[in-house]
């Protein structure tokens, strides 16, 4: 099987009521597409970072009552979670994907990682104009990298719970409408952008 696109069906999952129905549609519509499009991440991101990288992808296990509003895959350094480490991601809520590089607040080293970037303040400005930070992967919202303020990157240092992320939101109809190929261009292509900032995180460890 080879990754086939995101479809509009997809992003329908998420208007499906009911835990275990949403849960079911998301392990048959949209985790065997995250399974080989996150092969090829994987392998991707492994060969441009000369370090082994792992493939996970979320199982929402904690949920017992509320449905999922969103779903993903992450890719880490780590075999055994990705969660308290800088980690790729690419996800769906019910109108757009996200491509993300992930810093969430279960990290560690979350201080020292945002006071490296609050000395790359610049460099996060001169990233192209699509790409958006977000601070709480939980939420759709997200500001241009241009809107980028220093009191941001020292919420995510002061605040335990604050979080980091930045690459690429894509609508739901613009993305339904690529091809797959076009999709995992456009994916390489924002991990490229992203790399330098996760090689300056990992640098932490």
């Amino acid at each position: 099987m080879t990754f086939t696109g995101f479809e509009t069906k997809d992003f329908d999952t998420f208007q499906i009521d009911g835990l275990d129905a949403r849960m079911e549609a998301i392990q048959s519509r949209i985790q065997p597409k995250f399974q080989e499009l996150g092969a090829e991440l994987t392998e991707y991101l492994t060969e441009q970072l000369n370090n082994e990288m792992f493939l996970h992808i979320a199982k929402h296990a904690r949920r017992s009552v509320n449905p999922p509003n969103d779903t993903w895959l992450a890719i880490a350094g780590n075999k055994r979670g990705y969660k308290k480490h800088p980690h790729f991601q690419v996800g769906l809520f019910d109108d757009h994907v996200f491509i993300w590089l992930a810093l969430i607040y279960e990290l560690p080293e979350k201080k020292e990682i945002a006071e490296l970037y609050l000395q790359e303040m610049n460099e996060f400005k001169n990233l192209p104009d699509d790409f958006v930070v977000s601070m709480d992967h939980t939420k759709k919202d997200a500001f241009k990298t241009a809107d980028l303020t220093e009191n941001h990157l020292k919420r995510f240092r002061d605040i335990k719970k604050a979080e980091f992320l930045v690459g690429r939101q894509i609508g739901a109809e613009k993305t339904a409408a690529m091809d797959a190929e076009d999709f995992i261009a456009l994916t390489k292509q924002t991990f490229e952008k992203l790399i330098p900032y996760y090689k300056l995180a990992v640098s932490e460890k």
